[in-house]
């Protein structure tokens, strides 16, 4: 079997790029990607293209919203091929085990070293309301699956014919949830069962993100990577508020894109301000842009993070 240079290189290295960075306490920015609604990746490989030297690793999100895309697989193999490295999302919402047992051997298999656990979005929340979720394995439960595979634990022999996997596995987290103490108990059992970092959701208060990485992430030793979503107009801030879970938005910045002359414009400044602040109190940051990736660059250079070329 012939492999990418850049999928060689990707085997050969002493754990992934992303584990390296947040390993070492370095400032670690990740960004995301959306796979299409389609079979054509060309988009979506373009827009991960843009990110190459600003990002220690890329997320292609697996069925967010609950909307039909390709698979998250599929797009961080073609990733790996054109020598950018991924960070597979992997929701329990539409595998059962022995699906999600497959996908996470044929990760390692492949060369993706990076994992995202995530219990997925509500089917409700989704175009296709009427599916049946599966949700077998909720985070944790997958979270506890990968740390099996890592020690080469067979899920009925005693143990892997070839050994362990090596995949490094994060976890999601809302700072903003209403219930401190069930946040912390959530994060704790996810602690247990083999987090090795923390991606959150989108983050709007400093003080909010701080008090998260002070008082729970740190004293359980998971670097935190923040949640900085780029808003495109007050319009598109109001919406996601309206149909994103756990999204809250102020309306004080809400009513700075309403103000602005270019709400584009003010929505990558509020993102660069946000990157720059954020990445002085977590480890670093995550970058959301839906359907706007493109300026993810511009974002990082405004807030003073350098380009890796440079």
């Amino acid at each position: 079997m012939i492999f990418h240079s850049g999928h060689q290189k990707h085997l050969k290295g002493l754990g992934s790029a992303l584990q390296r960075s947040l390993e070492a306490g370095a400032v670690t920015v990740t960004a995301e990607v959306m796979p299409p609604r389609g079979g054509d990746p060309s988009h979506t490989l373009a827009m991960a293209n843009l990110l190459r030297d600003w990002v220690q690793a890329i997320n292609v999100t697996d069925g967010s919203r609950a909307v039909m895309r390709m698979s998250s697989l599929a797009v961080c193999r073609l990733l790996l091929d054109a020598g950018l490295e991924p960070v597979l999302q992997m929701a329990g919402r539409d595998r059962n085990r022995i699906g999600i047992q497959a996908d996470l051997l044929g990760a390692h298999a492949l060369g993706i070293r990076n994992l995202l656990c995530l219990t997925g979005d509500s089917v409700k929340a989704g175009d296709q309301p009427s599916v049946r979720p599966v949700h077998e394995l909720e985070s944790v439960r997958l979270l506890q699956q990968v740390s099996a595979f890592n020690r080469g634990e067979d899920p009925v022999k005693e143990s892997l014919p070839d050994g362990p996997t090596a995949l490094f596995a994060g976890a999601a987290a809302d700072p903003h949830c209403a219930s401190w103490s069930g946040l912390k108990r959530r994060l704790e059992r996810k602690r247990e069962a083999g987090a090795r970092f923390v991606q959150t959701q989108m983050v709007m208060d400093p003080q909010v993100l701080e008090r998260f990485c002070r008082d729970m992430a740190a004293p359980m030793e998971l670097p935190v990577l923040a949640g900085v979503f780029l808003l495109k107009s007050a319009r598109n801030a109001s919406f996601i508020n309206q149909k994103v879970p756990g999204a809250n938005i102020p309306d004080s910045l809400i009513a700075r894109l309403d103000a602005a002359s270019d709400p584009a414009a003010e929505g990558i400044a509020i993102a660069a301000e946000q990157v720059r602040q954020f990445a002085g109190i977590a480890q670093g940051v995550h970058v959301m842009a839906v359907r706007a990736e493109e300026r993810i660059p511009e974002v990082l250079e405004r807030a003073g993070l350098s380009s890796q070329q440079s």
